[in-house]
């Protein structure tokens, strides 16, 4: 099968193309003929050499794609043959075929096309434990997503939105900020012109927020939240240090947490999906919500792909056709 390899670590150059076997499903894993993969920042980190894959992970970039079932481990149900699904892997989305447990599939939301199924797992999955299962919201709070535009950003609003939320975000243009208010949220704070700290402020501060920069936000992020405000780390495109006043964190009551999708467990990973299975798919399915794209690109070009997106001139999410 034809694959997208990371030949050394480094810019998006390093990624080429490559041939390897075909890749047979274990215990509980299908395997998947590939019709489109998405782009995150991860693969690019792991593409610069500052991201491995957890043992046992296909080397190969990739960590969401759309594709149909063409075979079956032990213990998955032959039912699973031949059906549409857009799953959540460990790895190896660059590659015509690929294996993921059967338990991180689910089912392509009725009217969508495969390129917009394949912008599916990694953002949902993420902002879904992140938001709601460690940070909590709730309706009626307000909510703070930083980097509104991206994948993860557009996604969290349209889903605090609908749960009932007051969402406020941050971008970095007039068009983006446009994008997030299109998309549910009360108000875009471009943060090259504006003070996202007054405006929460002015708004009566955030309940949640969810921040994927870190760096000086950190210590921003902290004196923005409410009484009992959560601040929940995904990234740290600024940085992964700050000086922290923890006096603030012990008066308002605060929690401060944060995780990555990639390391945690096979059944952490299937209990995410039964919750959006149950919660958000009927969402999808009835046109509630959907992925922003931004792009396509042939595999082939898998290196214009992440150049596009380490520019951050995108808005929403950018996908691989492998066999669409």
């Amino acid at each position: 099968m034809r694959v997208i390899e990371i030949s050394k670590p480094g810019g998006p150059e390093v990624l080429v193309l490559g041939e390897r076997e075909v890749p047979a499903p274990g215990p509980g894993q299908v395997r998947l003929r590939v019709a489109y993969a998405g782009v995150n920042r991860p693969d690019a980190l792991q593409r610069a050499g500052a991201y491995a894959p957890p043992p046992g992970a296909s080397d190969l970039p990739g960590l969401e794609a759309s594709g149909q079932v063409v075979a079956v481990g032990q213990g998955v149900p032959e039912t699973a043959m031949g059906q549409r699904v857009c799953a959540l892997l460990p790895g190896g989305g660059y590659a015509e075929e690929v294996v993921t447990p059967w338990a991180h599939c689910l089912p392509v939301p009725e009217g969508m096309s495969m390129a917009q199924a394949a912008c599916l797992p990694e953002t949902f999955f993420t902002v879904w434990t992140n938001v709601f299962m460690r940070g909590g919201l709730r309706g009626g709070e307000t909510f703070l997503v930083h980097g509104g535009s991206s994948g993860i950003g557009t996604t969290a609003i349209q889903l605090a939105h609908l749960f009932g939320a007051r969402v406020f975000a941050t971008a970095g243009s007039a068009e983006k900020c446009d994008a997030c208010v299109s998309l549910g949220a009360e108000r875009a704070i471009n943060y090259k012109t504006e003070d996202y700290t007054s405006v929460l402020a002015d708004a009566g501060g955030a309940d949640v927020i969810l921040d994927m920069v870190g760096g000086d936000y950190i210590p921003r992020n902290i004196q923005t939240l409410k009484p009992d405000g959560r601040l929940v780390m995904i990234a740290f495109l600024g940085g992964a240090k700050a000086e922290v006043n923890f006096a603030q964190i012990m008066a308002k009551r605060l929690t401060v947490t944060g995780s990555t999708l990639r390391p945690q467990t096979d059944q952490a990973k299937a209990e995410i999906a039964e919750a959006l299975r149950e919660q958000v798919w009927p969402m999808l399915a009835a046109g509630r919500l959907a992925p922003v794209m931004d792009s396509e690109y042939p595999m082939d070009r898998a290196a214009d792909a992440h150049a596009h997106m380490e520019s951050s001139t995108h808005i929403g999410k950018i996908v691989l056709n492998i066999g669409g």
